[in-house]
């Protein structure tokens, strides 16, 4: 890349907002081969400052492809694909123990070809969707077909949940068309989705479960993409913008977002939306991810909706089924193209921040919490947060990359929560216009006040590669006390990579179970104490990009032996404490 092209890129990132108003950015360019980023070159100009080496004291961790000795062999895409939007956003996969047999199983979604293909080409396609049993050796199986889950679709997002209370996980599978629930009944898995009434047949994208008005049951945020049409006439329309050809077909922006649905659980197997009734349809967002957290920690759930070319949607639970939209005064509602997200505490302040993953040119984005101030709560009890993505290395690496499943893990158990990116691009190949460009994936290191380190280059070969990424899951299959994680490339095989070094630190692994209702405990806070650090985790917070992760709950405790405090707020408000928990286990805790 030119020193006069790096210069275009930050340029770009200065006035992006006003370019994605316009229709901008995101679309793939044809014609000139200098205006395709490529991963890998030096940072020159304006960002000297904000570059980062690699510290000499960085983790001994790395993560190896064990894809081929653990028996997934998951491929994305068959077929050709012929640059529409909807081919090209991927798709994601979820750990969840479905089986209850105490190790975690994956599902993954998969598109099955072309968006043209008819009916019988759909049926035939090798690009189905994939079920992995855990076998507890390191090993999986794939029971895709025995269970029911060999479905063949355009498969987007995943997303684990026991909405009817039976103890076992179910399972939501969005698409471009009809939306998908699947019911755990044991030996198989039963289509549920038009009786449950959830079967939206728009663009479904992310999907997040959460109790958010306190009934005792799971209710489902959907967030649509956008209203997609096709024809011919607009699939050979490429116009011209910054000396590229940029498909119609591909830009998100030639298409009017969707609106997003809000599926309250009635209890009976059954849903209905409330999202209108609610004030969280966000029907100028085209929706990507989604996740639960609570901004202000009233015990209610709040929501973060992220949107590509579209304002985010930062939404306060009122606590009486209604939410208030807060995007402008928590300065939460950036304008820019968002992918992934992220949510975690990786300050150990005692609120939850959120990672968001952009595209090109733009700057990932880490939206820190101001909750707390030095130790203590605002004194005005507003909601606001703060963009400390360059101050804390996590913004200019970005500007070449586009990014997509993220998550924050304590990939080296030193009691701060690291960040991983998936990156890919949405560009085509000059050379081949058949292909999308791949890129470098990210490694990032907490090394505490100092912030984040890009530790790739040092943490395997899966790090010098290069893939078009897109959906990542991330969860402990092993049980060795590390977070390991599955990669979805769009149009490749997928890649399962152990984490290894990981548990040379201390570490705890927290399941947590109600009786009854909320049977997995989701939307409750655990915090641990180790020193006089505090560790802040929400059960269901990892929604990644399409993705759903573990709803095990992972601590690092680095050199100390034991937990001095676990603290519980279940999802009810109820708290629990227990004192002096050993290290190096894996403890399930039942609500009393």
């Amino acid at each position: 890349m030119s020193r006069r092209h790096r210069r275009i890129l930050i340029w770009s990132a200065a006035v992006v907002a006003a370019t994605v108003i316009a229709g901008g950015l995101t679309a793939m360019a044809r014609k000139d081969s200098s205006r395709t980023p490529l991963p890998g070159d030096e940072v020159t100009g304006l960002t000297d400052s904000l570059a980062r080496k690699i510290p000499a004291d960085h983790p001994k961790v790395s993560f190896q492809d064990v894809t081929d000795s653990s028996g997934i062999r998951f491929r994305h895409f068959h077929g050709q694909r012929s640059s529409l939007l909807v081919e090209d956003m991927g798709s994601g996969a979820g750990w969840a123990d479905f089986d209850n047999d105490g190790d975690l199983d994956l599902f993954v979604a998969n598109i099955a070809g072309p968006f043209t293909l008819k009916g019988d080409e759909v049926a035939q396609s090798p690009a189905g969707c994939a079920l992995y049993r855990n076998k507890g050796d390191g090993t999986f199986e794939d029971v895709s077909a025995q269970f029911g889950l060999d479905v063949r679709l355009i498969g987007m997002g995943v997303s684990w949940g026991d909405y009817d209370d039976d103890g076992d996980l179910d399972l939501y599978l969005t698409a471009n068309g009809p939306n998908h629930l699947f019911r755990n009944d044991g030996d198989h898995f039963t289509d549920v989705s038009r009786a449950a009434g959830v079967d939206d047949g728009r663009f479904g994208a992310g999907a997040a479960w959460a109790d958010y008005d306190r009934d005792g049951d799971l209710d489902l945020y959907l967030a649509n993409y956008v209203q997609f049409t096709y024809t011919k006439a607009n699939r050979d329309r490429l116009p011209e913008q910054l000396k590229g050809e940029l498909p119609y077909t591909l830009n998100p922006s030639s298409y009017p977002p969707e609106k997003n649905l809000l599926y309250r659980n009635n209890g009976d197997g059954t849903f209905t939306d409330a999202a209108g009734a609610a004030g969280c349809a966000d029907s100028d967002g085209r929706g990507m991810a989604v996740s639960w957290l609570d901004f202000n920690g009233d015990g209610w759930l709040d929501l973060y909706v992220a949107n590509d070319v579209s304002k985010n949607g930062v939404y306060l639970n009122g606590g009486d089924g209604t939410f208030k939209d807060i995007g402008a005064s928590s300065l939460a509602a950036d304008y820019r193209g968002a992918m992934g997200l992220a949510v975690g505490d990786p300050d150990n302040d005692g609120d939850l921040d959120m990672f968001v993953t952009h595209w090109i040119a733009q700057e990932n984005g880490l939206l820190d919490n101001q909750r707390f101030s030095f130790g203590k709560e605002r004194s005005d009890g507003r909601i606001l947060f703060m963009d400390f993505a360059d101050a804390r290395g996590l913004g200019q690496i970005s500007l070449d990359t586009i990014g997509w499943g993220t998550a924050f893990l304590d990939y080296d158990n030193d009691n701060r929560l690291d960040l991983f990116v998936v990156n890919g691009s949405t560009f085509e190949m000059t050379e081949d216009t058949r292909q999308l460009v791949p890129m470098r994936q990210f490694m990032f290191w907490n090394r505490g006040r100092v912030g984040f380190f890009e530790v790739g280059p040092v943490s395997g070969e899966f790090f010098s590669q290069m893939y078009v990424g897109r959906g990542a899951a991330f969860g402990d299959y092993d049980n060795d006390g590390d977070v390991d994680v599955f990669v979805v490339v769009h149009g490749g095989a997928g890649i399962l990579l152990s984490n290894d070094g990981g548990n040379r630190n201390h570490w705890l692994k927290l399941r947590l179970r109600q009786p009854k209702t909320n049977r997995f405990a989701v939307g409750a806070l655990v915090r641990v104490l180790t020193g006089k650090v505090w560790q802040t985790r929400l059960v269901g917070a990892g929604t990644s990009y399409l993705s759903h992760n573990s709803l095990e709950l992972e601590y690092g405790l680095g050199s100390y032996e034991v937990a001095e405090r676990i603290e519980i707020t279940w999802p009810d408000g109820q708290k629990q404490t227990l004192k002096d928990v050993s290290a190096d286990q894996i403890l399930e805790i039942r609500k009393p």
